[in-house]
C-alpha cells in the first residue's frame, strides 16, 4: 500500500507541473533531467576557463558558474514549467572575456556592470512589448547569420586555445606545432568527442573534456591530485571574488551603446531562436505559432542574467543541449529541476574542475562552433542584397575577433546597400538607428 504522505506528493507534483496533462510522469522528468545535464555538464569546465582569460579567478568562475545555472534552471522550471536549462551562453562569454576584456581592456569588474544593464534591459523590453519590435525589425537573414558567425568565433578561439592555430608575422595564423603535446592531446580529444557525437553518445562533450584532461596528466602536462583525500577535503568553491563586484558606474561611465547594447541583442536573438526550436520539439507550440509561457521564459532569461552579473559570470541564456532530454520525454519544469540540483552536486567535484587545462576545453568550443554553422542552411544567398550583409556578419566576427564587430559590418551593409539599389523601403527605421549608432560607435574608437 502507497503512504499517503507519498500519495499526495505525487498528487502535487502533478498538479504543479501539470504532468498528466502533458502525458509524462516523474521518472520520465528526471530521467530527461540527467540527460540534459549530461549533455550541458562541459559548461561547468568551459566557461570558468573563458572567465578566468578575462581575469576572473578560477575557483569564483567555478562557483559563479554553477550558481547562475542552477539559480536561473531552477527559476525557468518553477515560473516557466520550461523543461529547458539556462547557462552562461558560448558566444557571450567569448565576447565578454575577449572583446570586453580582451580588445577593450576593460576590468571584468566593468565587464559584469555591462551585463547587469543588459540584463535590466532585456527585462524592460521584454515586459513592454518592444522585443517583438526589434525581433520583427531585424531581417531573419541577419538573424541566422549572426548565429553562423558567433560559431566561427567560438571556434577560432577553440582553434587558438589548443595550440592548433597559432599567430604568424607573415601569414597572421598558421598552423601550429602539432608534435607538441598540448596541441596533439587537443587534436586528440577533438576526433574522440566529434566521433562519439556522430555516433549520438550522450554527454560526448563531457567524455571528451575528461578524457582529455587524463591524458594531460599521464603525459605530465597537467598536475595530478596527490590522494583522494586532497579531492574531497576542501570547502565549498568561494564566488567571494566575484560577488557582487559588478561596476555598474564603470559600465554606464564606457557607454550603454558599446557594451551592453551588443549584449542584449546577442541575448535577445540567440535566446529567442533556440527558446523557438526547443517550445517546438517539446511540443509547447500550438498549430498557429503560439508558445507556451513564453514571456515568462523570456522573464527568466532576463531575471538570470540580472543574477549572473551579481554572481559574477557572463550572461545567461537558455541552452539547444536541452533538446537532449526533451528528446528523452521532458516536457515539464520538472526537467529543469532535475538540472539545477546536479549542477548544486556538481560542486562537489570543484577541485577536479579547477585541473582541467584550456587545451581540454578546447575541443568543445571547435564542435560547438560546428554546431552553430548549421544555421548556414537557413541564411539565404540568391538575392545579393541580402546575402552580402549576412556574409559581412558572419566574416567579421572572426576575421577582426569581435562579435560586435560583425554585428555592426552586418547592419551597416544591409541598410546602406538596400537604399542605394533603390530599395529604401526593406529598411525598417530600427534597422537606420541601429546602423547610424554603429556608425557613431566606430567614429568615437578610432578618436
Amino acid at each position: 500500500m502507497i503512504p499517503t504522505s507519498m500519495v499526495t506528493k505525487q498528487s502535487f507534483l502533478d498538479q504543479f507541473f501539470k504532468l498528466s496533462q502533458k502525458k509524462t510522469d516523474i521518472k520520465t522528468e528526471i530521467l530527461a533531467g540527467i540527460t540534459t545535464f549530461v549533455a550541458l555538464a562541459y559548461i561547468i569546465f568551459v566557461n570558468p576557463n573563458i572567465l578566468a582569460d578575462a581575469g576572473i579567478p578560477k575557483e569564483a568562475a567555478i562557483a559563479s558558474t554553477i550558481y547562475a545555472t542552477a539559480m536561473a534552471t531552477l527559476l525557468m522550471g518553477l515560473w516557466a514549467n520550461y523543461p529547458i536549462a539556462v547557462a552562461p551562453g558560448m558566444g557571450l562569454n567569448a565576447f565578454f572575456a575577449y572583446y570586453v576584456v580582451g580588445v577593450l581592456h576593460l576590468p571584468w569588474q566593468v565587464a559584469l556592470g555591462a551585463v547587469f544593464f543588459s540584463g535590466l534591459l532585456f527585462l524592460i523590453l521584454t515586459m513592454g512589448g518592444i522585443r517583438q519590435a526589434i525581433i520583427k525589425a531585424v531581417p531573419m537573414n541577419l538573424k541566422c547569420a549572426i548565429g553562423v558567425g558567433i560559431g566561427l568565433f567560438i571556434a577560432f578561439i577553440g582553434l587558438k586555445n589548443s595550440g592548433i592555430i597559432i599567430a604568424d608575422k607573415a601569414t597572421f595564423v598558421t598552423v601550429g606545432k602539432l608534435t607538441t603535446i598540448e596541441p596533439l592531446l587537443s587534436c586528440i580529444g577533438l576526433i574522440l568527442t566529434a566521433v562519439l557525437m556522430a555516433r549520438s553518445v550522450k554527454g560526448s562533450m563531457l567524455i571528451g573534456i575528461l578524457t582529455t584532461t587524463i591524458l594531460g596528466m599521464f603525459f605530465g602536462v597537467v598536475p595530478t591530485p596527490k590522494a583522494i583525500g586532497d579531492i574531497m577535503s576542501f570547502q565549498f568553491p568561494s564566488m567571494g571574488a566575484t560577488f557582487m563586484h559588478m561596476d555598474i558606474a564603470g559600465a554606464w561611465e564606457y557607454g550603454i551603446f558599446s557594451i551592453i547594447f551588443t549584449f542584449t541583442i546577442v541575448e535577445l536573438f540567440d535566446n529567442m531562436g533556440t527558446l523557438i526550436g526547443l517550445t517546438r520539439k517539446a511540443k509547447l507550440m500550438n498549430n498557429k505559432g503560439e508558445i507556451e509561457n513564453l514571456d515568462k521564459a523570456l522573464t527568466t532569461d532576463a531575471v538570470g542574467t540580472i543574477g549572473s552579473a551579481i554572481f559574477g559570470t557572463s550572461t545567461v541564456t537558455s541552452y539547444v543541449e536541452s533538446a537532449a532530454g526533451i528528446a528523452e520525454g521532458g516536457k515539464t519544469g520538472l526537467t529543469a529541476i532535475t538540472v539545477a540540483i546536479l549542477f548544486v552536486v556538481s560542486l562537489l567535484f570543484a577541485p577536479l574542475i579547477g585541473l582541467v587545462p584550456g587545451f581540454a576545453t578546447a575541443p568543445a568550443l571547435i564542435l560547438v562552433g560546428a554546431l552553430m554553422m548549421a544555421e548556414i542552411n537557413q541564411v539565404s544567398f540568391e538575392d545579393f542584397t541580402d546575402g552580402f550583409p549576412a556574409f559581412m556578419t558572419i566574416i567579421m566576427m572572426p576575421l577582426t575577433f569581435s562579435i560586435a564587430n560583425g554585428f555592426a559590418f552586418g547592419f551597416i551593409s544591409y541598410t546602406f546597400v538596400k537604399a542605394l539599389t533603390g530599395r529604401v523601403k526593406d529598411v525598417s527605421w530600427i534597422m537606420w538607428a541601429v546602423s547610424i549608432a554603429f556608425l557613431v560607435n566606430f567614429y568615437m574608437r578610432l578618436h
